[in-house]
């Protein structure tokens, strides 16, 4: 017996157990799995709409302000959930059922999958017990895809073999709790905090050591400032100063676990007011311009270079397991 998702207008819109929910549908019965994941991207097809529509409105009255933008965001996701759940949408969801009902236990196999989003934004690893993960891969590499609310999907290339870095899996696989709980009390996706900590890391490879070689557990480069009262690090890295790169020795932060990395990045963008432009932001590539805008980083190309991750195929493909 399959488990019905799809009509559920009351759920909360930022519920993550819905992609939890999804992933078991798609395992036992995929034909299911393809009606909720369509009612989603129908979802968040609306959701773009209404942003749109808000943004061509005057905000520069006296109750406008990060923080009600932040949750009228969030109003207008439960909204564009509602709609689409009640059978009121615009009937995107059936058409894309009906397009791609076909593929389900035709058995093909697609290059490259994509990533299937829940309501909020947070894309999830969608993985099958049984032997209908090739069904649910094909269904899920069909759907339009995108990282980040209104930015493009980046389109690939077909390859005999997409596989993805093992190193990449791995590392999605250890920090994604910490980035949904993270995600959790700055209104920002999981996956864009993945991917920021992954540009800071290089995936996790490249992560700052202490001085006997083990891990800081510093994923996101935070530099310990005159107010930082707990262990530390030196550590030699790349700043740019009037454009030009320079190598210079800082010192950073160090955690006991990724964990506390997480609980700390995201404190950091709640507490300090250069941030307020980055919590709750639910477009990828407006995420990275925003936080190269707030100061994060003297790099002039890092925008591009977190915007990139997020809408690109090795990160999808690690979500996706």
């Amino acid at each position: 017996m399959s488990i019905k998702i799809q009509n559920q207008p009351n759920r909360a819109a930022f519920d993550v157990k819905s992609a939890q929910d999804l992933r078991s549908q798609f395992a036992k019965d995929p034909k299911e799995g393809l009606k909720a994941a369509a009612q989603q991207f129908e979802t968040l097809f609306l959701q773009m709409v209404m942003k749109s529509m808000r943004d061509s409105v005057p905000q520069d009255g006296l109750l406008n302000s990060d923080q009600s933008r932040f949750y009228t965001g969030l109003l207008d996701q439960q909204m564009a959930q509602n709609l689409s759940s009640s059978g009121k949408g615009i009937g995107f969801a059936k058409l894309i059922e009906q397009q791609l009902g076909r593929s389900v236990g035709n058995g093909a196999d697609l290059a490259a999958p994509g990533e299937a989003a829940n309501t909020a934004g947070n894309a999830l690893p969608l993985t099958a017990s049984d032997g209908r993960h090739l069904q649910t891969k094909t269904v899920l590499s069909s759907l339009p895809t995108s990282a980040a609310y209104g930015a493009p999907a980046v389109k690939t290339a077909p390859t005999a073999n997409a596989e993805i870095p093992a190193s990449a899996k791995d590392f999605v696989s250890r920090v994604w709790p910490h980035a949904v709980e993270a995600s959790r009390s700055t209104g920002v996706p999981p996956q864009f905090l993945v991917a920021h900590s992954a540009l800071e890391s290089g995936w996790g490879k490249s992560e700052i050591r202490r001085a006997d070689g083990s891990s800081s557990y510093n994923l996101f480069g935070v530099k310990a400032g005159k107010n930082w009262t707990g262990a530390t690090v030196e550590a030699t890295t790349t700043e740019y100063l009037d454009g030009r790169p320079q190598q210079v020795v800082e010192r950073f932060r160090a955690y006991g676990s990724y964990e506390e990395s997480f609980r700390d990045y995201a404190n950091l963008l709640r507490s300090n007011s250069r941030y307020s432009d980055v919590i709750g932001s639910q477009d990828g590539t407006e995420f990275a311009r925003r936080l190269q805008q707030a100061g994060y980083a003297t790099d002039p190309m890092y925008a591009d270079k977190l915007s990139r991750i997020i809408n690109g195929p090795t990160l999808r493909q690690a979500l996706i397991g």
